[in-house]
């Protein structure tokens, strides 16, 4: 006999809070968003923590190493797709974990006798303004000279000028020893009011570059969510098929956590995958998997060994898995049902196993209904989509630029392995999402600045100062769809406002 649940699936939509007292304590400025990534025990609370509650979905159209690079300055984390080969994958990982370490090796380098055209071509290639010249044109080769744009003219020096007839020669570089802290290594480049201070080692071989502009960068960007090295934090998505392959290779580039990435989790190759990481690598490894919508399916993954469980089947933007297959839940009523299990576990054994919402957050307001419900974090494809920096075309459609968006569940992603069904065919026999446009947005930075100052006026409204605050002390009620209606706008006629004059 089939059964069915009493409570009805609902989305958040249905819901509203109601305002708790705002005390002077939970004031938006005071309002504090970290919050767990990976599960703990009660007693230590040694987990994984992210600045703010906000990661970026696993999706070719969304999360590779540019848009990586920027949400972690912002404290958030990105799951770099693995709907690409692991090569290329773990060289996007490697790209964001070199981009801010304090001490970062040298990318862009020649050799004295490449040309000023070599260089225009390497600068093409890297975006980098700033070049090293070693005696063999490698990273950690004997340093002879540094380049920045104000050693040449492309509109008056030949492009057959040899580099050693223009760089900075050693002879005249500042520089500092292995062994300098960065503290010391940027008081140097103050001091000696230059942008990048090389570093070497007793036999004047580069080890590292520092540039004053990190040190500017991280001052502005003081949420940066950084790993015990100082370096830029990212996480890395896996399959169910070669990860016996991905997971080494990741582990390798410096990938902080991964996350199992497939529509329906409660599988057997889900509990083998976390089965295999946990066996080569044990607890070093943080590991999330998923996604569910219900308790039974959150205790599989939870005892398998995941470190964090992802909720949500079908209510993403771009997903129509659903009116494919007919699975699925209200995104509201999954996140409580699974928090409530969450709860009860940590109450049982101790450990506390965070919660991530991913799908069904169409507005800024959900993803603080959401973390009331019980989520720890909200994973977001739609959103990050429309920005600068995520990987995907910019159109122009008549007066309005968009950016091109589409699901993994799409032939154009050909992600067939998330869809395997293990019938060895390796094809998508149909498609759950769709290939589309999103509206350009601009920069990443300033929308999630807005993001989350609507974020903590929603929690300072509800009287709380912190997200665990928040789960504990938010009402919710109910509401109908006249409910709905009311709070829009309405009996009004809106301007409509144009340009300037």
């Amino acid at each position: 006999m089939v059964k069915i649940f009493d409570e009805i699936s609902r989305t958040f939509e249905e819901y509203l809070l109601v305002p708790n007292l705002t005390t002077k304590e939970c004031m938006p400025g005071k309002i504090d968003l970290a919050t767990v990534i990976t599960k703990y025990k009660r007693k230590n609370n040694q987990a994984v923590k992210l600045n703010i509650p906000i990661v970026s979905a696993a999706m070719q159209a969304v999360s590779n190493h540019t848009l990586a690079i920027e949400l972690s300055r912002c404290g958030g984390l990105s799951f770099i797709f693995c709907s690409q080969s692991v090569e290329l994958q773990a060289d996007m990982v490697r790209k964001v974990k070199a981009f801010k370490a304090g001490f970062v090796n040298s990318d862009s380098n020649l050799k004295p006798d490449n040309t000023l055209a070599d260089l225009l071509v390497l600068k093409q290639k890297t975006g980098h303004s700033t070049v090293a010249v070693t005696d063999s044109g490698e990273p950690n080769g004997k340093l002879l000279g540094i380049i920045t744009s104000k050693d040449y003219r492309v509109t008056r020096d030949p492009p057959e000028k040899k580099v050693s007839d223009f760089m900075t020669p050693f002879s005249r570089l500042v520089y500092g020893k292995v062994g300098i802290s960065l503290t010391e290594a940027n008081d140097l480049l103050w001091q000696s009011k230059i942008d990048c201070l090389p570093v070497i080692d007793s036999n004047r071989n580069l080890v590292h570059l520092v540039f004053r502009k990190d040190y500017t960068e991280h001052k502005e960007n003081e949420n940066e969510l950084l790993d015990s090295n100082k370096r830029l934090m990212v996480g890395a998505a896996i399959n169910t098929k070669d990860f016996a392959e991905r997971v080494p290779a990741l582990v390798e580039a410096g990938a902080d956590i991964l996350c199992i990435d497939s529509s329906h989790g409660y599988t057997e190759w889900q509990g083998e995958t976390l089965k295999y990481i946990r066996k080569q690598f044990g607890n070093t490894i943080k590991v999330g998997a998923g996604n569910v919508v219900d308790p039974e399916a959150f205790l599989y993954l939870v005892k398998a060994g995941a470190d964090f469980i992802k909720v949500g089947i079908g209510g993403g933007s771009i997903c129509i898995t659903r009116e494919q297959r007919a699975i699925g839940r209200g995104q509201a009523t999954a996140i409580l049902d699974v928090a409530k299990a969450r709860d009860e576990y940590c109450a049982e054994t101790g450990i506390y196993v965070p919660i991530c919402s991913d799908g069904g957050t169409n507005h800024d307001h959900q993803i603080a209904l959401a973390l009331a419900m019980g989520a720890d974090f909200t994973m977001l494809g739609r959103y990050f989509a429309r920005f600068d920096e995520s990987p995907s075309k910019k159109v122009v459609d008549g007066n309005h630029y968009l950016k091109e968006y589409w699901g993994e569940g799409t032939n154009r992603a050909q992600n067939w392995q998330r869809y395997d069904l293990g019938d060895g065919k390796n094809a998508l026999i149909f498609e759950e999402g769709v290939d589309g446009y999103v509206p350009y947005a601009g920069k990443l930075k300033d929308n999630l600045a807005l993001t989350l100052a609507k974020i903590t006026a929603t929690m300072s409204a509800c009287g709380s100062a912190s997200i665990k605050e928040f789960q504990q002390r938010a009402r919710l009620t109910v509401v109908s769809p006249r409910t709905i209606q009311e709070g829009g706008v309405h009996d009004v006629i809106t301007k409509e406002v144009g340009p300037e004059r």
